[in-house]
């Protein structure tokens, strides 16, 4: 098949950052990752201030979310994704630990898999507001576990949680 017949599908990427020049982080990674002709961006989020999750003990969050087009299935799209976390410096110390960027792949089109490496939609979207937020920013409407991203937002503590200026 030749690569312009491979079909696209959207997919939703959740970023974040909390290390540095956050929002500065968060354009690098949008660029990086939309770099190459595979993965074109069709939607974006605002930029969220958001306090830490999982481990409390650390510095505010900033988080968004794109909306892309891409002809890589989900794990390249994963690979991508891990790929310019590599390259703006992550390094994987502690778990929800202090990261310079972090990139997760929320939805691919209407997959649902789960193995080893990736599961979709991504099992925990609908349990944290720093997710929401941004989604229902590009993908209200889209429905996980039969309540759309507005609603699951909705229903959220969003105590710590707006929008950069």
């Amino acid at each position: 098949m030749d690569k312009r017949d491979e079909p696209l599908v959207d997919a939703v990427v959740a970023l974040g950052s909390n290390i540095g020049d956050k929002v500065a982080n968060i354009e690098r990674a949008v660029g990086l990752l939309t770099g190459k002709s595979d993965i074109a961006l069709t939607a974006r989020s605002r930029i969220y201030r958001t306090p830490p999750w999982g481990n409390t003990d650390q510095d505010w969050f900033v988080n968004a979310c794109v909306g892309v087009r891409t002809s890589l299935d989900p794990h390249a799209l994963l690979a991508r994704c891990l790929s310019v976390e590599e390259m703006m410096g992550r390094r994987r110390a502690e778990k929800w630990g202090p990261r310079i960027i972090d990139l997760d792949v929320l939805v691919y089109g209407d997959v649902e898999l789960a193995d080893d490496v990736l599961t979709l939609p991504h099992p925990h979207i609908t349990k944290r507001a720093f997710v929401l937020a941004p989604m229902a920013d590009i993908v209200p409407d889209l429905v996980l576990e039969g309540r759309s991203v507005a609603e699951w937002l909705s229903i959220q503590d969003l105590q710590g949680i707006e929008p950069v200026e």
